[in-house]
């Protein structure tokens, strides 16, 4: 796993397609933009109807639950 240090409003590249923004820290909370291509599934660990790993911590604020990158 790489671990990575950002600040708000530093960006992360993911390949050729995709970009990671911080969009916001505040205390042990962080709020991440994602643009990707619209085809492109995005959906939090904890919603991932496949997973086999053990139970993450699901306190994730009021964000959408499951959306297409836009």
């Amino acid at each position: 796993m790489l671990v990575l240090s950002r600040k708000e409003s530093e960006k992360i590249m993911l390949g050729d397609s995709i970009v990671l923004t911080i969009v916001r820290v505040s205390g042990d909370r962080v709020r991440l933009g994602i643009q990707a291509p619209s085809d492109m599934l995005i959906l939090r660990k904890e919603l991932d109807p496949m997973k086999t790993s053990e139970p993450e911590n699901s306190n994730e604020g009021n964000d959408s639950d499951q959306k297409k990158a836009a």
